[in-house]
């Protein structure tokens, strides 16, 4: 099969790829993929990047975003009068140019098979360009169930099959667009078991040792990470030597991109973190009344090749996530045999089994969060046995062999070659 993925518009995926989880996922499953079929990816083009590039026999095609920024930038001076169920990053007018060359592109190429990250207003671009591919909206956001049915109605009849990152995006889908003609199937996202390796040599509980809490991913207020501070507050008074590293870069998400839209009252109430401040300033104002200055590290981002190790360091990787489809660094700890504490949301249910590979806690809940985190921290056997669970759990369901597998097998039935 001559196979096309088509990135979001922001993306960069320069190979080998270091940040970005779904640029991260194009290039690990791509690259596997590329064995034994034509594999073309699509992104954008940053100030540097070659326009073509071959790498581990993927064939990379970028281009840039100029002109579509400076008509995203007149239609946000409009965003004020759209319905929230029909926000700016929705309409075809949001980054058209973009997908126009590369569904000209994949025309060109004659692309058998076309995966589409998220927007669904690229399928009926992509579909007028290439009438006989087969088409794939693959939703890493819960972004179908969200906006106005009607609008995102339209554009699935142009799809072939729909693809949910956890079972929890892809049950609702089904649900609220119960006559899709084609499949709907979750497929998970993935980890390399090899490079996040176990946790040999590491001792499991010293009285005077410091205790290492790891938070990792983008450090935005539906992340949970104000929740997490509040928690650690109750966490040091019982363990004086436990440190939080805080992995990620500092800014919020778009507001429409998940707090505008989402129904859950915890989520919606995030939209005071959204009063020009900036949520790095709420957090520091926050940290510092906590007296947490000498107990937090902030690392803003690091290259994916050096999260082994923080992984491998943490007694404890803590996602406290107020909304949450998938949940990647949950299972990026467990690789590590490092034990977990996840928030009761969206994809960690599925991932983290509770009580097993880690503990499960009401999201916004500092107190239980806290809880689970102390539980984990005084009793070293708990944390053995779940690291040596969670890797086990990741061995089956989650490394991107197993992943790529699951696409392929979707691919071949949308192309009629399987069964």
């Amino acid at each position: 099969m001559k196979i096309a993925f088509v990135s979001q518009p922001w993306n960069r995926v320069v190979p080998p790829v270091q940040a970005g989880s779904l640029a991260i996922w194009t290039y690990q499953i791509a690259r596997r993929l590329a064995r034994s079929h034509q594999v073309t990816v699509y992104s954008r083009r940053a100030p540097g990047d070659e326009r073509l590039q071959q790498h581990e026999g993927v064939e990379y095609r970028r281009f840039g975003l100029l002109a579509d920024r400076c008509l995203r930038k007149l239609l946000e001076g409009f965003s004020r009068f759209r319905s929230p169920e029909r926000p700016t990053f929705a309409s075809p007018l949001y980054y058209p140019r973009y997908i126009r060359q590369v569904a000209a592109d994949i025309r060109a190429r004659q692309c058998d098979l076309v995966h589409i990250f998220n927007f669904s207003q690229f399928v009926p671009v992509v579909r007028a360009f290439n009438p006989g591919a087969r088409i794939v909206l693959h939703m890493q956001c819960e972004w179908l169930t969200q906006l106005d049915r009607k609008m995102i109605a339209r554009r699935l009849e142009g799809a072939d099959a729909i693809i949910g990152c956890s079972r929890c995006i892809t049950d609702a889908i089904r649900a609220r667009f119960a006559d899709f003609a084609g499949p709907c199937e979750t497929i998970f996202n993935g980890v390399d078991p090899e490079r996040f390796s176990g946790r040999a040599g590491k001792p499991d509980s010293e009285d005077k040792r410091e205790r290492r809490l790891l938070f990792v991913g983008r450090v935005s207020p539906e992340k949970g990470v104000h929740v997490l501070l509040d928690a650690l507050r109750i966490v040091a008074d019982r363990f004086s030597q436990a440190r939080l590293d805080v992995v990620g870069p500092i800014g919020e998400c778009e507001r429409d991109f998940v707090v505008a839209l989402c129904d859950d009252e915890r989520v919606a109430q995030l939209a005071s973190f959204y009063d020009g401040r900036g949520y790095g300033s709420h957090l520091k104002e926050q940290w510092e009344s906590l007296g947490l200055q000498d107990r937090v590290t902030w690392h803003g981002a690091v290259p994916h090749r050096d999260l082994p190790a923080l992984y491998r360091g943490a007694d404890v990787l803590i996602n406290p996530s107020l909304s949450e489809p998938f949940g990647i660094t949950v299972i990026e700890a467990m690789a590590s045999e490092t034990p977990v504490v996840a928030s009761r949301v969206g994809g960690m249910i599925e991932t983290v089994v509770d009580g097993k590979t880690g503990l499960l806690v009401e999201a916004g809940d500092p107190k239980a969060l806290a809880e689970a985190i102390c539980r984990l921290l005084s009793d070293a056997e708990l944390c053995r046995s779940m690291g040596k669970a969670g890797r086990e759990r990741v061995m089956g369901y989650f490394s991107w062999d197993r992943i790529a597998e699951g696409l392929l097998r979707l691919c071949e039935r949308t192309m009629g070659l399987g069964s």
